[in-house]
C-alpha cells in the first residue's frame, strides 16, 4: 500500500532519487518474521516476531 506520492519531489530535489526509490520500494510484504513449524501430523506451531502486541490483539487469517 503506498501512501505518499514523490513524484513531484523527483523535479524538484537533486540528488536524492537513492533516498526516494528506497522509501517507495521499503514496504515489506515479509513483515512480520515469522516461523512455521510442524509439531504433529496435523499439527503446526506458527511463531511470530511481534514487539508491542499482545495474543488477544494478533488475527492469524
Amino acid at each position: 500500500m503506498r501512501s505518499f506520492d514523490y513524484t513531484p519531489l523527483y523535479r524538484t530535489t537533486v540528488g536524492f532519487d537513492r533516498l526516494f526509490d528506497m522509501l517507495d520500494n521499503g514496504v515489506r510484504s515479509d513483515w512480520p518474521p515469522y516461523n512455521i513449524e510442524k509439531t504433529g501430523e496435523n499439527d503446526y506451531r506458527i511463531t511470530m516476531a511481534i514487539a508491542g502486541f499482545s495474543p488477544e490483539e494478533i488475527e492469524l487469517t
